[in-house]
């Protein structure tokens, strides 16, 4: 058992502090059970600011709101930064007496677009729910005394993704101070604005500021827990690249019945095209695209094999037969994928269209780099006969070549895993066993993409995820909505790290 096997290596840290962190998790739980509707409040009023890439005004209104909260409880904050028109990074700091080791604690307060056409209500005015589904019936939960039922779902665009996780931090440490528990390392807050954009002045900012950000350890408030519910982290994250593949036919649409069967049709070029790249099981068809993919070691593998099996639920949520291929779950997510998430051409005409559009998604590990995988797919396309083009082409272009493509290349990151083996992983490993009711879920690697790489890069120090967003969070997608347990639960697990971690 996972429990057990990490018991046993941290033992020197966690037996001599399980009933400490019992009696703080006790005493966390019995000031959040006083405070849910402040809690959910905070978090509902943090939902109503529109910090999306769209909302310029909103980012800025967040980030000062962000800083005044730090503020308020003593920190040393500010905004760092990063040149015009690029979103603040709010940045607090502060010092315990005596505490020997320093952690940064790290969330986005930025969220994706919305479409509100797609939304029951207004996605910047949270609605609490009595259920998952957008349709179940609002709460007027500001008459609503405690305590409130764990599945009710408070919807709106960033609620869980990751507005939650600093609610949850600025609670646990509201908790700490209500107890008369200081923390047990020097903090350090770094919420970006940026990283629903992919993050592209992250590396910047983090250089600018190396002194000011040294640290021990980075702790990740971003992503969902596992499927499984159980208190979650993760020792890394895939790296993500984006692809645009524009692919060209006649220089005009042209009646599918006239010219049918022998003009091209880029649309079936499109289809091709994914299939010159991806398996139907999801394997990835470019040589040597796996060639510099970092083996699993003997732990991460064993931490796998620990999970609880959660496919057979999922695939009655999501309506799905079967999965794409053999392995689990997290055992595919531990592998490069290519991902086609969007699919474009024609209209509500019968005719052969001029353009076709695929945009892909590419998920990396390590050791790859955006820049190599680049390489391999071009030369994958050439070499099957592609004309590879960087610019919209011209008549002449058009007239010479039977199979035309334009790729538009995202900026991209590689993936991490940290050393599960680590002191510093040890002590984060040791403090959610100690509070956590049950097993954690252990996760060599988050299948989604955070560009956590940076922070080990640059900073020189160990990355760790630490989530408590719910898996059915409708994350990037319309009606995000955060689980009311989920956000009891990571108060108790910050409150934890705060005020236990130690190494």
């Amino acid at each position: 058992m996972m429990k057990e096997m990490v018991l046993a290596v941290v033992c020197g840290i966690a037996c001599t502090t399980a009933t400490a962190g019992d009696e703080l998790v006790g005493q966390v739980r019995q000031w959040r059970q006083g405070h849910e509707p402040v809690v959910v409040r905070q978090l509902s009023e943090f939902t109503a600011i529109p910090s999306v890439a769209e909302e310029a005004s909103g980012l800025e209104t967040m980030a000062h709101r962000l800083q005044a909260e730090l503020s308020q409880r003593g920190f040393q904050a500010q905004l760092l930064q990063g040149g015009p028109g690029v979103p603040a990074v709010v940045y607090g700091e502060l010092t315990t007496p005596g505490a020997k080791r320093t952690v940064v604690f790290y969330a986005h307060y930025d969220g994706q677009p919305v479409n509100r056409a797609e939304w029951a209500v207004d996605p910047f005015a949270p609605v609490l729910r009595s259920g998952p589904s957008p349709k179940a019936p609002s709460l007027d939960w500001g008459h609503l005394r405690p305590p409130f039922n764990p599945e009710w779902r408070l919807f709106g665009r960033a609620v869980s993704d990751d507005k939650s996780s600093i609610v949850a931090f600025l609670e646990a440490f509201d908790a700490l101070k209500a107890v008369g528990r200081a923390p047990s390392v020097n903090v350090k807050v770094f919420w970006e604005g940026e990283e629903e954009q992919g993050s592209p002045h992250l590396a910047d900012i983090l250089r600018q500021h190396q002194s000011l950000l040294a640290a021990d350890l980075w702790l990740i408030g971003d992503g969902p827990m596992h499927q499984s519910r159980r208190r979650t982290l993760y020792f890394g994250a895939r790296g993500s690249l984006d692809l645009k593949a524009t692919v060209y036919g006649p220089l005009r649409p042209l009646h599918s019945g006239h010219y049918g069967n022998w003009v091209p049709n880029p649309a079936y070029q499109a289809a091709e095209l994914v299939m010159d790249l991806r398996a139907p099981d999801g394997s990835i068809r470019i040589p040597g695209f796996d060639r510099e993919v970092r083996p699993l070691t003997a732990a991460e593998r064993e931490s796998i094999a620990a999970l609880p099996p959660v496919e057979a639920s999922l695939k009655r949520e999501f309506g799905i037969a079967h999965g794409e291929g053999d392995d689990g779950l997290t055992a595919s997510t531990m592998r490069p994928a290519l991902n086609v998430v969007g699919l474009q051409a024609g209209g509500p005409a019968r005719a052969i269209p001029a353009t076709a559009e695929v945009a892909l998604d590419f998920r990396l590990v390590p050791d790859q780099t955006p820049e190599r995988v680049r390489e391999l797919v071009e030369k994958r396309l050439q070499d099957l006969g592609w004309t590879v083009l960087r610019v919209e082409p011209d008549e002449a272009t058009r007239s010479m070549n039977s199979k035309l493509v334009r790729l538009d290349w995202g900026h991209g990151y590689p993936g991490y895993r940290a050393d599960m083996s680590s002191p510093a992983s040890r002590a984060v490993l040791a403090t959610a066993e100690r509070t956590a009711p049950g097993p954690v879920a252990v996760l060599p690697m988050m299948g989604g993409s955070v560009p956590i790489y940076l922070f080990a890069k640059i900073l020189d120090v160990p990355v760790i995820g630490l989530p408590i967003a719910n898996h059915d969070n409708n994350q990037h997608a319309a009606e995000e909505n955060a689980r009311l347990q989920n956000l009891w639960d990571g108060i108790e697990t910050y409150a934890a790290m705060l005020g236990e971690l130690n190494w």
